[in-house]
C-alpha cells in the first residue's frame, strides 16, 4: 500500500511539473505587478494631497465654451477659487451667439437662446461628470485596483493607468501619470451619462505652474448623441 502511495505521489509531482512548464500555474501579469501597482497609487495618492494645498492658494479664470454641432452657442467666464476642498466657480460674463438686428434676426437668437437652454442642463451634467475622471480620486484608485480594473503600461517618462468601470460600469479611463513629479499629464474617457447609448468622451490635459502646482490646463467633453461640445480653459492662475 506504501508503494502504492509512493507511486501515486511520483506521478502527481511530474503532473504538476507538467503543469508549471506549460504556464498553467505561471502568476499572472496582474498579481506580478501588484506591487507595483500599489507604490504608484501611493506616490500618486500623496502627489495629490500635497497638491491641493497648493491649489487651495489660487484662484483662476475658466472659459466655458459650449457648441451646438460645432457652432459656438454660448462663452462664460468664471472666477474660480477653492473653498473648504471644494471649487466654487462665480459667473463674470456670459456671450451668447446673436443672430444679427432686425426681426428675422431677433426671431433666430430666440430659437437660439431657447436651444441652448435646452442643452444647459445637460451641458451642466456632461460637465460635473467630467469633473468626477479629471480629479484624481486616490480612494477610487485604489477600490479600481482592488476589483483588479486596472493595469499599466510604461511610457517614455510616464505610466498610464488604463482603468475600467472608474465612475460607472463599463466605462473605460486612461489616465498618464508623470513618473517624476507622479502628477496627471492627461486624461482620455469613454463614459456615458445616465445610459450607456448616451456616449460621453472626455480628454483633458494638465499642466504646472511655475511653483509646481498641477491643474487641469483644458478639457473637451463630447455628448455624442446630442451632438454638443463643453470645452473649458483654465488660465490666470493668481495667488490669493
Amino acid at each position: 500500500m506504501i508503494r502504492r502511495l509512493s507511486l501515486g505521489l511520483r506521478r502527481m509531482a511530474l503532473a504538476l511539473a507538467v503543469a508549471n512548464s506549460a504556464g498553467l500555474f505561471a502568476i499572472t501579469p496582474a498579481a506580478a505587478q501588484s506591487p507595483q501597482m500599489e507604490q504608484k497609487l501611493m506616490a500618486i495618492k500623496e502627489a495629490q494631497a500635497a497638491n491641493k494645498q497648493k491649489l487651495a492658494q489660487y484662484t483662476w479664470t475658466e472659459t466655458e465654451t459650449i457648441a451646438i454641432k460645432g457652432d459656438v452657442k454660448d462663452t462664460k467666464t468664471y472666477q474660480v477659487q477653492v473653498v473648504n476642498g471644494q471649487q466654487q466657480k462665480s459667473l463674470v460674463n456670459d456671450q451668447k451667439a446673436g443672430s444679427g438686428g432686425g426681426r428675422e434676426g431677433r426671431i433666430k437668437e430666440h430659437v437660439i437662446e431657447k436651444k441652448t437652454e435646452e442643452y444647459k442642463e445637460y451641458g451642466q451634467s456632461i460637465g460635473a461628470l467630467a469633473k468626477q475622471y479629471t480629479t484624481p480620486n486616490p480612494e477610487a484608485l485604489m477600490q479600481a485596483r482592488q476589483a483588479g480594473n486596472i493595469s499599466l503600461q510604461p511610457g517614455a517618462g510616464t505610466v498610464s493607468l488604463v482603468i475600467k468601470n472608474y465612475v460607472k460600469q463599463g466605462d473605460s479611463m486612461t489616465m498618464t501619470i508623470s513618473e517624476q513629479t507622479h502628477s496627471p499629464v492627461s486624461v482620455q474617457v469613454n463614459s456615458y451619462l445616465n445610459d450607456p447609448k448616451d456616449a460621453i468622451t472626455i480628454s483633458a490635459q494638465f499642466t504646472q505652474l511655475p511653483d509646481g502646482t498641477n491643474h487641469v490646463a483644458t478639457t473637451t467633453i463630447n455628448g455624442v448623441s446630442k451632438e454638443l461640445t463643453v470645452n473649458e480653459q483654465n488660465s490666470n492662475y493668481q495667488k490669493q
